[in-house]
């Protein structure tokens, strides 16, 4: 099974949803194993899955504390060409909104560091119905921790300013 297959993305994005200390529903051993089973997914990312890769991969940053899981997640996205990172947040931009905010950040702030090529590409492929709340959550972000040091950085062009 490749990377960014159907099944990799399911898997993914199920295993993404790490295991919280206070989830008493799942034993100890079990949220090793999908701890350690997101990893190996993310580990078989080449850079070459194109954007839905990167749209996978932004959609497993699900939990609010990942025990250090998502460093790989991160560290994958910049495996893309930088325009590949841009359309595939784009693409995953429903996501972006509804994972914790600061995973977005993150997100956002590895965007803003791949330069133009990204940003543009991700401006460019930005669904028309949720450029508005991106907008929003670029501000809040630039005004928080994460992209404090990239105001301006991560454009969304059209609608209301």
């Amino acid at each position: 099974m490749g990377a960014c297959g159907v099944e990799w993305t399911v898997e993914l994005v199920e295993c993404g949803d790490l295991v919280q200390d206070a989830d008493e529903s799942v034993s100890q051993e079990e949220a090793e194993r999908r701890w350690n089973r997101y990893v190996e997914l993310v580990d078989a990312v080449t850079g070459a899955e194109g954007p839905a890769g990167v749209a996978a991969l932004v959609a497993s940053l699900r939990a609010a504390q990942d025990y250090g899981a998502y460093q790989a997640t991160y560290a994958a996205l910049q495996q893309f060409p930088p325009p590949v990172v841009g359309e595939g947040i784009a693409v995953a931009a429903q996501q972006l909104l509804t994972i914790p905010s600061d995973n977005a950040g993150i997100v956002l702030m590895l965007l803003a560091k791949m330069g133009e090529g990204a940003v543009g590409a991700f401006d460019a492929a930005l669904a028309a119905d949720v450029r508005e709340r991106v907008r929003d959550l670029v501000a809040e972000h630039e005004a928080g921790e994460w992209l404090s040091e990239d105001r301006g950085v991560v454009t969304v062009s059209g609608g209301p300013a």
